[in-house]
């Protein structure tokens, strides 16, 4: 049986991937995803069980699972 991250962590993730945050694919461990690391995309929402969605470059909308995949934010900074 899977295990689901806390109500504190789910609100963690939460304020970390707000939507519209820019984040970048790290590691997605699914087989059968077409999604490969360096993929950018915008975070959609967060839901439930931690899994956060986002609208990829590419055209999908595949979550980002909670303990399995890995995403970070893409923090926009100048080069000064």
């Amino acid at each position: 049986m899977p295990k689901f991250p806390s109500k504190e962590t789910v609100e963690r993730l939460r304020k970390e991937y707000p939507q519209g945050t820019r984040v970048e694919l790290v590691r997605m461990n699914d087989p059968y995803s077409k999604l490969k690391p360096g993929e950018r995309g915008f975070v959609d929402f967060v839901d439930d069980a931690g899994t956060i969605f986002c609208i990829w470059t590419c055209g999908s909308t595949l979550g980002v699972v909670y303990g399995e995949d890995y995403v970070v934010r893409v923090d926009m900074r100048s080069n000064d």
